[in-house]
């Protein structure tokens, strides 16, 4: 064991190697897998059942790279974030699915000098053999524990709603009026514009935030079991109804609030049963003829424009009126060009760690690109070009390269609109200026840029930036 022994060194030893032995010694008799790396990733000390769980033999391992052991390691990600990972479900390359901590420790500086993991489950279904022997009884009381397992509950608040564009200011201050009241709330706008994370704020930010917030999808349920879905059913009310029968999401909210999303495509017999729902404030299972009470606020959203649906007799004008109470129109984001940068910003930092590649940077080429789409997608199609874009890269920023074909060909304005940004105009002046030099100068840079009153470096700063050959 003592050959196996390791010298932590930077500018001075780390661990001496009667530490790095005695840890060793502690880490041996552990029957669960721990590991210790350095800052350069390099196992330092690992104990036996580690090594046997990866299919090597210590003497094998130490001194090796993680990457080099298991290409799906996620500690260069943690070493550069500098953020432990706790519990997270890990696949190693030899096929084993584990449950594994991961823990940067940093020295006074902040600086990562080691790298401590932890196999909590060597396999999921130990995992969830453990919850399973840890169940209660299937009983009534279960069975709604489980229902309300469903609940989420609402996972957002006013900080997630990033935008300081006139239109975004505006929709998300209708917002937190609306979230200080009981009224119905009426959520428009085109799909992906982030209309479920208003709702989940609006819940977050009123007197209701510590009572059930339960989201349901009229499109996604189909018309027959809708009504079961968000009024429930009495034990025996139809054939195959679950014993002691089933609470229906309305009851599940109760003293909260219930998310309607895609509110427009909900069939025209149930508009009718929830309006009554909304008048007379109760509601009645199937299969019952007592009434229940709620008390539940109603957050509803569509990117249908109901006011025609309503013309096309296709959406009940007194559910219009009656959710129409506080409307709130959330701006595409071709509306609001002056928010990308930072949306995009915030959407790279949070897909890096999804990814677990640290990426965090987007060069000012390819931000421009991403400012000139038209983005018809909204924030969810930002959202998959970025991933695409993390993908690609194999350093920390993302490149013009990276983006898709249809981004860089196609932009937002061209030289025919009538109306663009002063930005872009600016900048196809100031291509055209340098061009135009380039050619009476033959290419001769240094004259160019006397020429152009500007230094030699910023002009080759300009000819890459704008890609002049």
């Amino acid at each position: 064991m003592e050959g196996n022994a390791l010298k932590f060194r930077g500018k001075k030893e780390l661990l001496s190697d009667y530490l790095a032995t005695t840890i060793e010694k502690i880490f041996d008799p552990v029957p669960v897998p721990i590991i210790l790396i350095d800052a350069e990733t390099r196992i330092r000390v690992i104990n036996k059942v580690f090594a046997d769980y990866l299919g090597f033999s210590k003497e094998e391992l130490i001194g090796r790279k993680v990457l080099e052991i298991d290409k799906n390691s996620r500690f260069p990600y943690v070493f550069k974030a500098k953020k432990a990972e706790i519990a997270w479900k890990h696949r190693f390359e030899n096929g084993h699915t584990a449950i594994v901590h991961r823990i940067p420790v940093l020295d006074e500086n902040g600086e990562v000098v080691y790298g401590f993991g932890l196999v909590l489950f060597q396999d999921v279904e130990e995992f969830k053999d453990i919850i399973e022997k840890n169940k209660l009884l299937e009983t009534e009381l279960h069975h709604y524990k489980k229902q309300l397992k469903e609940i989420h509950g609402a996972k957002y608040s006013w900080d997630n709603i990033i935008g300081n564009s006139k239109k975004m200011l505006q929709a998300k201050y209708i917002a937190e009026k609306a979230a200080q009241t009981n009224s119905n709330v009426l959520l428009l706008g085109e799909s992906g514009t982030g209309k479920e994370l208003f709702a989940h704020a609006i819940h977050n930010g009123s007197g209701r935030n510590y009572s059930p917030f339960v989201k349901v999808n009229c499109a996604a349920i189909p018309s027959e079991l809708l009504e079961s879905e968000l009024f429930g059913y009495d034990e025996g009310a139809f054939t195959g109804a679950k014993k002691g029968g089933k609470i229906g999401k309305f009851e599940l909210a109760s003293g909260g609030s219930i998310f309607l999303d895609e509110i427009g495509d909900m069939p025209m017999e149930m508009q009718a049963k929830l309006l009554r729902v909304l008048q007379e404030k109760e509601i009645e299972r199937i299969g019952s003829n007592n009434p229940i009470k709620i008390d539940v606020r109603v957050i509803a959203a569509t990117n249908k424009n109901l006011k025609e649906l309503v013309e096309e007799g296709k959406f009940r004008e007194d559910l219009y009126y009656r959710l129409n109470v506080m409307t709130i129109e959330i701006p595409p984001l071709r509306e609001r060009y002056e928010d990308i940068g930072q949306i995009a910003r915030l959407l790279l930092k949070k897909l890096s760690k999804q990814l677990g590649k640290y990426v965090s940077k987007i060069s000012s080429d390819a931000m421009a690109y991403i400012k000139r789409h038209n983005w018809p997608g909204n924030v969810r199609e930002l959202e998959n070009v970025l991933e695409r874009a993390i993908n690609l890269t194999d350093s920390d920023t993302i490149l013009p390269m990276h983006l898709p074909v249809y981004l860089t060909k196609n932009t937002k304005y061209t030289m025919d609109s009538p109306i663009r940004p002063l930005k872009y105009i600016i900048e196809d002046a100031e291509k055209e200026a340098i061009t135009r030099c380039l050619k009476y100068t033959n290419g001769n840079k240094l004259r160019t840029a006397k020429l152009l009153g500007i230094s030699r470096s910023s002009l080759y700063d300009k000819i890459e930036k704008y890609g002049i050959k």
